[in-house]
């Protein structure tokens, strides 16, 4: 496979033809946020925090689903994207319910950290205060749909690592949800195998062990990153 050259905040990267944005980044140290993104899963651009400047285009692209080509220029900590990436997660503050105080992921929290990364001490916009129920129908695990930012981490997590396909994603706009098998309560999905990758893969609190209070949830992305790479190489075979 050939190698293309490009420019990241004014730095040379070479990277393999076919490589996102988001790889080369990663490559040359460039750190650029996202939440959606998590190593060992396919990309689908669903939060848009990691959209980067490219010369010559004129709209923001995100970085983890777009590929490089021979000499882009990339910018990916302009004052344009900084304030886009802090409107964005306002956004998400505002459209859920999320009381950090109270959550079980409370200071192990991506959506938090994101928030403090990007300088959000409070949201301009409404809180749109949603009316969303909470699932705690399985015996291990429950949902907190008041919680939940839409990445769904969960659903590719149990489509490509554990391949029972357990999660979806059903309606449209403000009525867009993740659902457990054919909008049934999780408790009664027989396709569910009881991993807790979910729980795992989940940024927030919005997926949690049953008994776990504020600030108790830890999670391992490491873990399901780790069991990607071992399913592709075939690790487990040999």
């Amino acid at each position: 496979m050939s190698v293309v050259t490009l420019t990241i905040d004014d730095q040379a990267v070479a990277v393999q033809e076919g490589a996102t944005i988001l790889q080369a980044a990663k490559e040359a140290g460039v750190p650029i946020p996202t939440l959606c993104h998590l190593d060992g899963l396919s990309d689908t651009a669903a939060c848009r925090l990691c959209a980067v400047e490219i010369e010559g285009i004129n709209k923001l692209l995100p970085a983890c689903v777009t590929a490089v080509s021979e000499e882009m220029v990339v910018h990916t900590n302009s004052q344009k994207l900084q304030d886009y990436r802090r409107l964005t997660v306002e956004l998400l503050f505002s459209e859920g319910n999320h009381v950090c105080a109270i959550c079980v992921a409370n200071g192990n929290c991506e959506l938090q950290d994101m928030a403090i990364r990007v300088g959000m001490d409070h949201s301009r916009f409404t809180y749109q205060f949603p009316k969303r129920e909470v699932d705690l129908s399985h015996p291990f695990f429950g949902i907190d749909h008041n919680r939940c930012i839409l990445c769904t981490r969960c659903v590719r997590v149990c489509d490509e690592i554990e391949g029972a396909h357990v999660w979806d994603v059903a309606y449209r706009g403000a009525e867009c949800k993740i659902i457990s098998g054919l909008n049934q309560p999780w408790g009664t999905v027989d396709a569910c195998t009881s991993c807790g990758k979910c729980v795992d893969a989940c940024p927030t609190g919005a997926i949690f062990h049953k008994g776990e209070t504020t600030a108790e949830k830890q999670g391992d992305r490491r873990k399901l990153e780790f069991l990607a790479t071992a399913r592709k190489e075939k690790e487990w075979t040999r």
